[in-house]
């Protein structure tokens, strides 16, 4: 079965729903897209730099982050990246650097990639339709292997590498699940901390049900990882995803909203694939803490890491921790 046949089969299996998708914001009034539309493309950016994001801001965030994700995700599992089509939009379109296809060994972790890459893509296309013309264009993106690339770095704040290596999240199912990593669990406390954000109920209610499939696709390659981690504890995979994540701790600031794969001290006889407080709450992450993690850095920036020249839209700035 070619690579190409891998692709249309996903996204036959998707037409339904995206068409769907669009049949539901067609129903819509429009109001509250065109309201924000309009507030996106007129006010001044000191103006909203001083006042609560509209919904349109919100979700031109999200489709930022959405586009990291479906371009990793859809290299490692096709080989290429999304169409040009569903890439256009306001502020400046950027090309992605690095990405290539994963020869993975099991079969499994292989057909969880192609399933979360059409979810992925599917994610961008529907924001981009929520959005309609004030939908952001794609920033430039790094998702190269290159030693000087922000996997390395994320890597190499990790301690799973040394100076001047590099860390390639194509080379192998692990360190694919490895990369995946970096992003799913920032994924998911993102959508948990931009809901109180979102005024109108219907994005909430679409961002609920985003957030549900990053969810899903953070407890697959949690999941994952731990099982490979048990089955041969020499591949270390536990312990780089204790030092990831205390590696992201150490970017958003002096709270602990991180977990890794290693059992918790209250309950070390279980599995700890779902990161919660003590009330089994997901963990939020506010727009500036997430821009920490994919920016790499702990200060207050407007580009770096994944997004070297930054995201598009108004909310841009990483936190200052």
């Amino acid at each position: 079965m070619t690579d190409q046949t891998l692709v249309t089969e996903a996204f036959e299996a998707r037409a339904k729903r995206r068409d769907d998708r669009r049949d539901f914001f067609k129903m819509l009034s429009g109001a509250a897209v065109v309201g924000g539309a309009a507030i996106f493309a007129t006010r001044s950016d000191d103006a909203l730099a001083q006042s609560a994001p509209s919904d349109a801001d919100v979700l031109n965030f999200a489709l930022n982050l959405e586009y990291l994700e479906a371009q990793f995700y859809y290299f490692a599992a096709f080989g290429s990246g999304l169409p040009n089509s569903i890439l256009t939009g306001t502020g400046t379109q950027g090309a992605v650097t690095g990405g290539r296809q994963v020869n993975f060994s099991d079969a499994v972790v292989g057909q969880y990639a192609r399933e979360i890459a059409a979810d992925e893509r599917a994610h961008v296309e529907f924001l981009r339709t929520a959005l309609g013309t004030a939908a952001v264009a794609q920033p430039a993106i790094d998702i190269s292997a290159s030693a000087t690339g922000a996997f390395s770095s994320a890597a190499r704040a990790a301690g799973l590498i040394g100076a001047g290596a590099s860390f390639d999240p194509y080379a192998s199912d692990e360190n694919f699940l490895l990369g995946a990593y970096i992003f799913e669990d920032v994924g998911v406390t993102a959508y948990k901390g931009a809901a109180p954000l979102l005024s109108s109920k219907t994005f909430l209610e679409a961002a609920a049900g985003i957030l549900a499939v990053e969810a899903y696709h953070a407890a697959i390659v949690r999941t994952t990882l731990y099982a490979k981690g048990i089955e041969t504890p020499a591949s270390g995979l536990i312990a780089a995803s204790d030092s990831i994540s205390n590696a992201r701790d150490s970017l958003d600031g002096t709270l602990d909203l991180d977990q890794g794969l290693t059992p918790l001290a209250s309950n070390p006889s279980a599995s700890n694939i779902a990161p919660l407080d003590n009330n089994g709450i997901a963990f939020s992450r506010s727009a500036g803490q997430v821009l920490n993690i994919v920016y790499l850095t702990n200060a207050q920036a407007s580009g770096g890491g994944f997004f070297p020249n930054g995201v598009n839209g108004t909310i841009r700035a990483s936190a200052a921790n």
